[in-house]
């Protein structure tokens, strides 16, 4: 269990921890992208997208990344971290200190400027990895490795949701900080 930096992060994180139990939590028999077997998905999607929750989302993702030095960027493997990444980009500059968002394509496209990489110019900078949550780290360490060959610094990845299933332990195994704002002590629910 974790908790944010100031009383009302800590309100947000609640509120949204409520959110999430009552409308991002399914019961049922479920394949997740890795492949592995659930008796739950927590969809993230539903509240990453949602006005109730995404600014919500943005102060409390911006509150994990706030601690990791030099960064200059945030983003992830289209399409879960696109809205988180928005929502951080925009807090920050509420916050007044602006970051930039980037989008890690699954593969470069193969027109135009062949990019894999848009938004933000992640080459030489510091950069963290946002995901809505992660059963064994590979969708984010997909987008480490597209950050690396651009020449960008991935420092550290930042979730939503902990699922608690092993992605800690592959994102640490490369090198990077894992940062999590909820875990499932804080949905009452059990690793699968």
């Amino acid at each position: 269990m974790t908790a944010a930096s100031t009383p009302e992060l800590e309100a947000d994180r609640q509120a949204l921890i409520g959110l999430i139990q009552d409308e991002a939590v399914f019961h049922g028999d479920f394949t997740l992208s890795s492949g592995k077997k659930a008796t739950y998905y927590v969809d993230m999607r539903k509240l990453t997208l949602d006005h109730r929750a995404a600014p919500a989302i943005g102060r409390i993702m911006l509150d994990l990344v706030r601690g990791v030095d030099g960064v200059v960027a945030v983003g992830g493997l289209t399409l879960g971290a696109d809205p988180i990444a928005n929502a951080v980009m925009h807090e920050s500059v509420h916050a007044g200190a602006p970051l930039d968002a980037f989008v890690v394509r699954k593969e470069p496209k193969d027109h135009g400027r062949g990019r894999q990489i848009e938004g933000a110019d992640v080459a030489g900078k510091r950069v963290v990895v946002v995901e809505d949550t992660s059963t064994t780290g590979q969708s984010a360490l997909k987008a480490v490795e597209a950050l690396r060959r651009e020449g960008a610094e991935p420092v550290a990845v930042a979730v939503i949701v902990d699922r608690k299933t092993g992605a800690q332990a592959a994102v640490e195994a490369e090198g990077l900080q894992w940062l999590a704002a909820i875990d499932l002590d804080d949905l009452g629910l059990q690793p699968q």
